[in-house]
């Protein structure tokens, strides 16, 4: 049974729209959050009768939904602590993000035991709670869009629960060729994709994305049955990154920079903007800019790599490791070429949204290498700010490189020495070659933005199949 004030666009995620911080006051701080989905919600207007449904993620959260303190059109869901753990960082995090990104080490995981069973109720636990909320907060007919490898079942879920809806899941990861994804046991791969196969429609990132998971209905189901597939390439907000990156906050980042690159101004720069995702394939990047600097000894001196790697699960001990790892190879660089007026590598690890725009805006070559990544906005966002055209050194395993392929330097993410010939070859590239090519991967980038994106799904979903 819907609520009598039902809403008629549902949007429910993991994450959701506004966070909040309890302060030693006792009152509580919100924060908007950003991003495709945010803005995306935004393009239905503020006449229509949506709502976002979404999990309290900590003490503020938690306090803000006691207090009944939330903001009109979000529902937040008080979940047990200790089920929300074990749902996403035990299951979401730590299996379908690794199985999804092909991130295992296969001879010592995974495991998949007794201790993983109760992690997988916990998971369904989860995404029953969602299907619940969602149910009762729907109008009749509502259309309903589930997002993400953390609510994998409640498209299932709630398609027994209220039929009437119109349901869609979108994947914003990668989906995994059937060989892989049969590392999980039978039952649990099965679950999973009847789980997304509730949906009326499910949308993925990019064509070989959707046909992956086409590959794994047809092995394991037999076909995707009456759920319809659709491809939907997030990009960039030109007219916000462009704006955004000419605020006062970015330009004094930019002086920073500037001084942190030294020289006289001649020094080129690779950067790199990520958060130390294992996925992220940031350590291989760093073997590589060490492997240019030992094989074109000329680009000593001349050149520094701006590394910003932003904390990223750090209640994980793999990703704490690996932050580790990041630090530990750039000072091994670092002491090995590095002169009283030279720093090879320039390592930041705060999160800082001013200074990664300023880092687009120097960027001679943008070096994006995923191991394996559902799109990477990074790729897309900056071209589209860039001050005086950047070479592109892509991964061929992004989804971005879909679209943005052409105009990149295609690379091997596993190939150390394929890269840093890359990075060399980006470097070297003819200012008019890199001006053009900036020009088109911009336009590339941008050809679907966020608030199209998200009614692009809408008008798929709310269309006669």
């Amino acid at each position: 049974m819907s609520s009598p004030h039902a809403a008629q666009i549902l949007v429910a995620s993991n994450r959701g729209p506004v966070s909040y911080t309890l302060r030693e006051d006792g009152e509580l701080d919100s924060r908007r959050g950003g991003g495709g989905l945010v803005s995306g919600l935004s393009a239905v207007g503020g006449d229509a009768d949506s709502l976002w449904v979404c999990a309290a993620l900590g003490e503020g959260d938690r306090e803000a939904v006691r207090r009944g303190a939330g903001e009109d059109g979000v529902r937040m869901l008080d979940i047990d602590a200790e089920v929300h753990h074990a749902a996403y960082n035990d299951i979401a995090n730590s299996v379908l993000w690794f199985v999804h990104h092909m991130l295992y080490q296969t001879p010592l995981e995974p495991v998949f035991d007794a201790a993983f069973r109760q992690q997988w109720a916990a998971y369904r636990t989860y995404n029953r709670a969602f299907a619940d909320a969602l149910a009762a907060e729907a109008a009749k007919g509502a259309v309903v869009l589930v997002q993400d490898y953390h609510l994998a079942l409640v498209p299932g879920m709630l398609r027994e629960l209220r039929p009437d809806l119109r349901i869609g899941h979108f994947s914003h990861t990668p989906w995994a060729p059937v060989d892989y994804f049969r590392l999980l046991p039978d039952d649990i791969g099965e679950e999973l994709l009847r789980g997304i196969l509730g949906a009326d429609r499910a949308g993925f990132l990019t064509r070989r994305w959707a046909d992956a998971f086409i590959g794994c209905c047809t092995e394991v189901l037999g076909g995707t049955g009456r759920t319809r597939i659709g491809v939907h390439g997030l990009g960039a907000d030109a007219g916000f990154l462009r704006a955004r990156s000419h605020e006062p906050d970015v330009e004094r980042r930019m002086q920073e920079l500037r001084g942190r690159i030294g020289g006289s101004g001649d020094r080129k720069t690779i950067v790199r903007v990520d958060r130390t995702e294992l996925s992220k394939n940031i350590v291989r990047g760093l073997h590589a800019f060490r492997e240019l600097l030992d094989t074109r000894p000329e680009w000593r001196g001349r050149l520094v790599h701006l590394a910003l790697a932003y904390p990223s699960r750090q209640d994980l001990a793999v990703y704490r490791d690996y932050m580790d790892e990041v630090r530990r190879v750039a000072d091994a660089i670092n002491s090995r070429y590095g002169t009283d007026d030279w720093t090879p590598v320039v390592l930041y690890l705060k999160d800082d949204f001013a200074r990664s725009l300023a880092a687009y805006r120097l960027a001679d070559v943008a070096l994006v290498n995923p191991i394996r990544d559902g799109m990477n906005l990074v790729a897309k966002e900056v071209p589209v700010v860039s001050d005086h055209g950047c070479a592109l050194v892509l991964s061929r395993e992004a989804g971005a490189h879909e679209e943005l392929g052409p105009d990149a330097v295609t690379v091997n993410p596993y190939d150390v020495s394929g890269t840093a010939a890359a990075l060399h070859e980006a470097l070297t590239m003819p200012g008019p070659e890199r001006a053009e090519r900036t020009g088109r991967l911009a336009a590339a980038a941008t050809a679907l933005p966020p608030q199209r994106w998200f009614l692009d799904q809408l008008e798929a979903l709310t269309a006669s199949p």
